[in-house]
């Protein structure tokens, strides 16, 4: 795995946590356990510091950065799809942010609430607990409330994937 200190800054890997031979880990990143980071995978703590909580998976493309202002903080069994951006936000327990997507500084994405696949969360957008956020820029879904638990099926998928990849994976070329 390309994992790079800055400096003092130093990662933080859970030894449960699983990072992909592919994706890049570099300076103030803390990985909780069972968290995992798929390929091409690009976690950068350089300016602030970025928090992946336990359970949680950035999934393949994935971009996470941070800016000296604001930390970017994800909860506990969030799932971050592939191919998306968040950049000094904060993602809270049970989310999801589906593949795609955009979450900008300031950003709250509440416990429970889906970032619908290709929308863009503007700066300091909150998204309400167990709220959709759809489009560009994100509005919220109306009438509409996520289920509780909806996604547990994905966090428990990626739990058990990293597990999988720690043990099973090997380079053959």
């Amino acid at each position: 795995m390309a994992v790079y200190a800055l400096g003092d800054l130093v990662p933080d890997i859970h030894p449960e946590a699983y990072v992909h031979p592919d994706a890049v880990v570099i300076g103030n990143v803390t990985l909780g356990a069972n968290a995992s980071v798929w390929p091409t995978a690009v976690l950068r703590g350089d300016d602030g510091y970025i928090v992946v909580g336990e359970r949680s998976s950035i999934q393949d493309g994935s971009i996470i950065h941070t800016t000296a202002r604001r930390p970017t903080l994800i909860g506990n069994e969030v799932t971050v799809g592939h191919n998306v951006h968040i950049e000094a936000a904060t993602i809270a327990d049970h989310a999801l942010v589906s593949s795609g997507s955009v979450v900008l500084n300031g950003a709250e994405v509440g416990e429970g609430a889906v970032v619908a696949a290709g929308a863009v969360v503007s700066p300091n957008f909150v998204v309400p607990e167990r709220r959709m956020a759809i489009g560009v820029p994100a509005r919220l879904r109306e009438g509409y409330e996520v289920p509780e638990g909806r996604f547990a099926y994905a966090v428990e998928s990626y739990v058990e994937r990293g597990r999988r990849f720690r043990a099973e994976l090997r380079r053959i070329s």
